[in-house]
């Protein structure tokens, strides 16, 4: 809208006129005034910016213009219902819809819409804002997230290094064992075809777990998209347990696992809570290295709406000027490591709707770690549709 004849055709503004034309044009946001029949009356500067159309090119038009077409097509049949049923879809709420831009570019926008009875009828007015500039932030800080979930599991592979090496070269050497054996029999002519199908069959089944491992291992690590999907919360953690004790040394430990009844299945992201539960483990095994006894308890609880995987130990528990900053990145108090574990864990947690919190314990009392994860996580849908 850029002076008073776009509203008021062959007379000059008044001076309340010419204060609210400058108010609009100076707006940071976009406003837009349709009537009862959708024709757009007011068309600020910022809009002419954000869709690429000059004032007097679309002021008398249908609002359509500037939606997409799947959209623009249901447009009128909405703002026709509400004007005859009075039922709100949109009037009165913020949301993000999408919009149109002149060259055909269709991009986000938050839109408010509200309505006023005037003398020349009833006129609804919005206001919009560009939400492009904030959705490329919100994309990176989610490329940035990734890659930090990935580095502490490539993290937490670096400091399992040693155990997982050790797991590896046990069924390796039986392979070769049960090869050399094989050789060696052949070489004196006293191998029997029962005995070298008995032996090769060993062999194969050692190779097959040394398979199991590197994959689980692949799994683990891999960098990918998050994916939830629906599991079993107990078995998911006996693997999550598996693979944590892989290779480690853990005579003497009683590991305690607990089962909640009738557990609900969640919708996870399975790779990644399985990755905070072997920090949770490694940190309860760290913790208990010195102790006696030595125990780790792993156990389900069916809450409230959600469930909760504690994993306590019977270690010291957790100092207070320790504890305060435990959940922070690149803060710890290992000799090795990122500090990321526990920070990325938590994310994680927040990510799928739940949280991660300790009970540092003292006192001869060792720490809890509970994770919570909802028992049902809603989707969000796309973009509106910009109705009345």
């Amino acid at each position: 809208m850029r002076d008073a004849s776009s509203t008021t055709p062959g007379l000059h503004p008044t001076v309340s006129e010419a204060r609210l034309l400058s108010v609009l044009d100076t707006a940071a946001d976009g406003i837009i005034v349709i009537d009862g029949r959708a024709r757009i009356l007011v068309f600020n500067k910022a809009c002419e910016n954000l869709f690429g159309y000059e004032a007097r090119d679309v002021l008398g038009r249908n609002i359509k213009i500037l939606m997409p077409p799947e959209f623009a097509d249901h447009h009128d049949g909405y703002l026709n219902h509400y004007m005859s049923t009075g039922e709100k879809r949109i009037i009165g709420i913020g949301r993000e819809v999408r919009g149109q831009h002149r060259d055909g570019t269709v991009f986000p926008v938050e839109l408010s819409v509200g309505e006023a009875e005037t003398p020349e009828g009833r006129q609804f007015i919005g206001v919009i804002r560009d939400l492009r500039a904030r959705k490329a932030v919100e994309q990176r800080l989610n490329q940035l997230q990734a890659q930090l979930v990935n580095l502490a599991r490539v993290n937490a592979m670096d400091e399992m290094g040693a155990a997982i090496a050790h797991e590896l070269n046990q069924p390796l050497t039986a392979v070769m064992l049960y090869l050399q054996a094989v050789q060696r029999k052949h070489r004196d002519g006293t191998l029997p075809p029962a005995a070298l199908g008995d032996i090769l069959g060993k062999a194969l089944r050692e190779a097959e777990r040394a398979g199991s491992i590197i994959q689980r291992m692949r799994q683990f690590v891999e960098k990918r998209e998050p994916e939830r999907q629906k599991v079993d919360l107990e078995l998911l953690i006996d693997e999550a347990l598996e693979l944590t004790l892989l290779g480690t040394d853990v005579a003497g430990v009683a590991l305690q696992r607990e089962r909640a009844p009738d557990l609900p299945t969640v919708e996870v992201d399975p790779v990644q809570v399985q990755q905070i539960v072997c920090n949770l483990v490694r940190n309860a095994l760290e913790a208990i290295k010195a102790r006696d006894p030595r125990w780790v308890r792993v156990a389900t609880r069916n809450l409230d709406g959600t469930v909760r995987v504690e994993v306590q130990d019977s270690g010291p528990g957790i100092p207070k000027d320790v504890a305060q900053n435990l959940f922070r990145a690149f803060s710890t108090s290992k000799r090795t490591g990122l500090g990321l574990g526990l920070a990325i864990s938590r994310t994680i947690a927040q990510n799928h709707g739940g949280d991660l919190v300790v009970d540092p314990g003292g006192d001869g009392r060792g720490a809890t770690f509970i994770l919570t994860l909802p028992l049902l996580n809603g989707g969000q849908g796309g973009g509106a549709k910009l109705s009345a």
